[in-house]
């Protein structure tokens, strides 16, 4: 089958579409034929060796496709069954894909391929950021980091669905009408204004009750400059790179902040608890409250460029890559 691997880490130009053999089926797995592949900055990450892996190593976290075989033991799938993923090891970018069944599930006719494909893992990450990580509250103001891309637009309309009202922090002009045809309240445009100062301005001087920040380094301190006294600052990503070594004191002197980095798999490691989120996710998108977004879509083969305009951010909403 062909796949796209890495065989040492680096640009988008180390990645290779090339032939791969079948791995084996184990008796809890069952095997996937991808229709649709979810292109995530995690991936990134994990070509440029920031998250290393056993090489070589084929990338990606989320899919959706038809299951065409189960293992012995495995009794919640059958062969022609729709089914969506965000795994926890890398392997998405393939035709195929042996996966364990926990980490599977299955979608709603409500639910399209392209959806899920679009949605798992940024759908899951958006709703461990807003439901269990933080619970988002009714008129609470949120600043949310990259707000059209693909966690940041399905987080934007799922905030503003609960009633918070969002400060949304885009890349450009375009971008900000996207935020704010999604649900954003405000919208700030990095580079063009000072993000604390005018955070601090739109909520009078209280500042933010939490931060969603994906971007890393290059907004970690206007974030933290954002908040009220005791905010959350909630740090998911590294898309600028990642954050440098602080000292505590600098929680303290902002007014006691509190502090996290986490990552959606430590709160999707139970089977009950990713079932959990997807009934969430899927009842969200299926309500319309939340829509989700593929801005652009790419072959398999072409998924070096996929990185290219992702690192750019030359994409909004979610990328998608089809086998």
């Amino acid at each position: 089958m062909k796949a796209v691997r890495i065989h040492g880490y680096g640009g988008p130009e180390v990645l290779r579409y090339e032939d791969v053999a079948p791995d084996a089926l184990g008796p809890r797995q069952v095997r996937i034929r991808h229709t649709a592949i979810g292109v995530n900055f995690i991936d990134t990450y994990e070509r440029s060796g920031l998250y290393p892996l056993p090489l070589p190593a084929v990338l990606g976290r989320e899919a959706a496709g038809v299951v065409v075989e189960t293992g012995r033991a495995v009794t919640k799938f059958k062969p022609g069954d729709r089914v969506g993923y965000a795994g926890n090891v890398a392997g998405a970018y393939a035709g195929e894909r042996v996966i364990d069944a926990g980490r599977v599930v299955p979608l709603p006719a409500t639910i399209s391929d392209r959806q899920a494909a679009a949605m798992m893992l940024k759908g899951l990450t958006a709703w461990f950021l807003l439901r269990r990580c933080h619970r988002v509250r009714r008129n609470e103001w949120v600043l949310l980091h990259a707000a059209a891309g693909g966690v940041g637009l399905i987080a934007l309309q799922w905030a503003a669905a609960l009633g918070a009202r969002v400060i949304a922090v885009v890349g450009s002009d375009a971008k900000a009408e996207i935020a704010r045809t999604h649900g954003a309240a405000e919208v700030i445009v990095t580079g063009r204004e000072d993000i604390a100062a005018r955070v601090r301005e739109i909520t009078r001087k209280k500042g933010v009750s939490v931060v969603y920040d994906g971007v890393g380094k290059d907004t970690f301190f206007a974030s933290l400059d954002s908040l009220m006294p005791r905010g959350l600052m909630v740090s998911y990503g590294n898309a600028s790179g990642p954050v440098p070594p602080i000292a505590p004191l600098e929680l303290t002197k902002r007014g006691s902040l509190f502090l996290t980095r986490p990552t959606m798999f430590h709160y999707t490691a139970k089977a009950s608890e990713l079932a959990r989120g997807a009934r969430e996710l899927f009842e969200i998108v299926g309500s319309g409250k939340a829509k989700v977004m593929v801005g652009q879509t790419y072959a398999l083969a072409d998924a070096a460029q996929a990185h290219r305009d992702l690192e750019a951010r030359r994409t909004t909403g979610s990328t998608l890559l089809l086998p």
